[in-house]
């Protein structure tokens, strides 16, 4: 019988006094940028697996699925206001738009088109088709969460975003007939995301002979950050008081931590395709686990064997060949000239971390982060994904050399040999957060992110990447890419 639990409904108010001090010292001096020596491509640092290889690897995750706690984590907190910005400038201005166009033009193309079309009536303008969506009289998309908007339109129904995480993790996060999910959301929306789990869930157990097992959670207040002037003193609201501002996905990294899993899937909540679609995508996240499975097996291996201070010359070699060439990380300057007992610890804080195996695919213009190798505080080199902003201006000509893009979409295991689950906290550089230029009320401001979940929260993570295919990367940033093949079932 399907369950749904409410982890958490809001966080507290606001970050410590200690934590906002920090945060102003972080405003007057700024990130140092990311010291990346080049990009990642394949045969560099990202793997192309061979199609018997992601098949074998695909029937090697499966073999393990019944006796693993295996977890889907998506971000869905973010709301869709982005997604229909050009819609809204219709609204503004009055003058239409190719959004606003195709929107009224193939309206009954879109999942939501049958309700925003009986909304708008029989004599329907561009006006009020926009309005029926987008206005709380209508749809009420306009101030929705993605993962709440009708994405998909089949013969027989339409599905949410959310439910289409529901039939994915149907396919390919089973273990033993049990789906667990976890899903954050704002806490604004907690009550309607519920609402719709409670109507949906039973309908995808029946179809899929499965049992759900889902989680709610909202982003702690204590990650907030306070948003300053251009001056770096605080910026206040009318009534005097700090404002604090949510933290980037960075701040979800406390929700990742609260898991108990033996891995655990992450996918963004709009990367999303219809049923005839997703086969690639459920052969490759499938591939990516078993690769997870396969390196953690053999993370802990070494481990065993080095546990003792005992080790070989040979079993200290034999490690690190697999860390040089297996897991891509560059060992410090003059390693092989160290003691024996120094090569040794080395090595085991090296492999005694969390684990992630990320896809990358090939880039296609989109915005956003990249896999580059960056050297490390340490002495090392590992491989690392990062953003635009971490880059320094005289680095940027790597970016003409990249070949590959981040999807967010990672398979993680931060279990230790015993189980037991690691203290992410542990593992983050805190020198990765960004600083940007924001408004409130029209008034400038400078608003502070925490290190990315998938960017420096997991610096010091074990890091793989593998190709994927392209068509396992199908975001939904503009209305319109609801009309995209990858969003429309073939028929």
């Amino acid at each position: 019988m399907a369950e749904l639990k409410i982890v958490s409904r809001k966080g507290t108010a606001e970050p410590s006094e200690k934590a906002v001090e920090e945060q102003l010292t972080r405003f007057r001096e700024g990130f140092p940028y990311l010291r990346i020596t080049a990009p990642a491509g394949v045969g560099n640092g990202i793997e192309r697996l061979p199609q018997e290889r992601v098949e074998s690897l695909g029937k090697y995750y499966d073999s393990l699925s019944g006796d693993l706690k295996i977890v889907k984590f998506v971000p869905a907190s973010g709301a869709a206001t982005r997604m229909f910005k050009d819609l809204f400038g219709y609204l503004d201005t009055g003058k239409t738009n190719d959004a606003a166009d195709t929107v009224y033009e193939r309206l009954e193309d879109f999942a939501f088109g049958a309700e925003a079309a009986a909304i708008a009536g029989r004599e329907a303008t561009h006006e009020s088709v926009v309005r029926a969506i987008l206005s709380p009289s209508g749809l009420g998309y306009g101030s929705m969460p993605k993962g709440l908007i009708l994405f998909h339109k089949y013969p027989a129904e339409v599905r949410t975003a959310l439910e289409e995480h529901l039939v994915e993790g149907a396919q390919y996060a089973a273990g033993n007939g049990r789906v667990n999910l976890h899903f954050t959301v704002s806490p604004e929306h907690v009550d309607d995301f519920a609402a719709l789990l409670e109507k949906v869930m039973p309908v995808y157990e029946s179809r899929f002979g499965v049992t759900y097992h889902v989680e709610l959670s909202v982003q702690d207040g204590t990650t907030d950050t306070i948003a300053v002037n251009p001056d770096n003193t605080p910026f206040t609201d009318a009534s005097g008081k700090p404002v604090f501002r949510p933290a980037g996905h960075g701040a979800l990294l406390s929700n990742l931590a609260g898991i108990d899993a033996d891995l655990v899937f992450i996918k963004n909540i709009d990367n999303v395709t219809t049923d005839s679609r997703r086969s690639a995508t459920v052969l490759y996240k499938k591939a990516l686990a078993g690769l997870l499975l396969e390196l953690r097996s053999e993370v802990f291996s070494y481990l065993d064997r080095m546990s003792d201070n005992g080790a070989s010359q040979a079993e200290l070699d034999a490690a690190a060949g697999f860390v040089s060439d297996k897991l891509h990380i560059g060992l410090p300057s003059g390693f092989d000239g160290w003691p024996a007992q120094r090569r040794r610890e080395c090595l085991v804080g090296l492999l005694d971390r969390p684990v992630r195996v990320c896809g990358m695919v090939r880039n296609q213009g989109e915005p956003g982060g990249g896999p580059f190798f960056a050297r490390n505080a340490d002495g090392t080199v590992s491989l690392q994904i990062a953003e635009l902003a971490q880059i320094a201006p005289g680095d940027r000509h790597m970016l003409s050399e990249a070949t590959h893009f981040n999807p967010v979409d990672l398979v993680c295991s931060f279990t230790d040999r015993e189980g037991r689950v690691r203290d992410l906290q542990r593992y983050v550089d805190p020198q990765t957060g960004l600083i940007s230029e924001k408004s409130k009320d029209g008034r400038p401001l400078r608003a502070l992110e925490l290190p990315g979940l998938w960017n420096g929260s997991m610096s010091g993570w074990i890091t793989v990447f593998v190709e994927v295919p392209l068509e396992t990367f199908t975001p939904v940033k503009t209305v319109t890419d609801l009309l995209r093949p990858e969003h429309m079932e073939k028929r």
